[in-house]
């Protein structure tokens, strides 16, 4: 018997590829189903992903390049945990990459239908925040707008590290998302960041992006520091 074939060959089901071994476990630790500092076993994600050794090391491998988790050699993996300092860094480099993604976008004119992504999530966000806030829809939105930025930015390297540093510090935002004070004036810049872009205006919607990336990350590491929340 090959112990690195699936147990699905007894239920029959076909046992899961490396992308979509990789895509649920991202999923998994992004939305805590194993918490910062946790420690798995390759063959309990094996086992629960319905999937062989192979794609779930390969998989590990990659989200260890994403900085989601660390490989513990003969004791599996360790979810990798953020710190004040961490959640400093990864602002820092969001302050630096993304007012050049929303510059390369505003530079080439697009019209609404392009944008139509941004528009939505906008949209989307405004309407979260009436009547009884809902904080879990405005941050899907707020998610939405940033990483549909990312994508119609027009450069694939930009974006992609743009998305991983975002998946980095997702955790840290969730967390944080019901101390955080309700966030009109957050949306009140995305709205303004989206009218900059309409109107052609590169310098303008690189200034207000970057002020808001700036004033987030701001508002966050102090509301990590107000807390002593030491790991995310």
């Amino acid at each position: 018997m090959d112990l690195d074939q699936p147990q699905a060959a007894a239920t029959g089901r076909a046992p899961r590829s490396t992308d979509a071994v990789y895509a649920r476990l991202k999923q998994q630790i992004l939305d805590n189903r194993y918490p910062p500092g946790a420690q798995i076993l390759e063959s309990e994600i094996a086992a629960e992903l319905n999937a062989s050794r192979t794609p779930v090391r390969e998989a590990f491998v990659r989200l260890q390049q994403e900085g989601l988790l660390e490989i513990v050699p003969r004791h599996g993996v360790r979810i990798s945990a953020l710190s004040p300092d961490d959640m400093r860094e990864i602002y820092e480099v969001l302050m630096s990459l993304e007012p050049t993604a929303v510059e390369l976008l505003a530079a080439r004119r697009p019209g609404r239908a392009e944008l139509e992504s941004l528009i939505a999530s906008c949209d989307a966000m405004e309407a979260a925040l009436e009547g009884e806030p809902d904080l879990q829809a405005w941050a899907n939105a707020d998610e939405a707008f940033h990483l549909s930025l990312a994508k119609l930015c027009g450069n694939r390297r930009l974006a992609a590290m743009i998305m991983q540093v975002w998946d980095q510090a997702h955790r840290a935002r969730m967390f944080t998302l019901s101390l955080r004070p309700l966030p009109v004036q957050s949306t009140a810049e995305h709205r303004a960041v989206l009218e900059a872009i309409l109107a052609g205006d590169v310098e303008r919607a690189r200034e207000i992006y970057h002020a808001h990336r700036k004033r987030g990350g701001r508002e966050l590491t102090a509301i990590i520091e107000r807390h002593g929340i030491q790991r995310l």
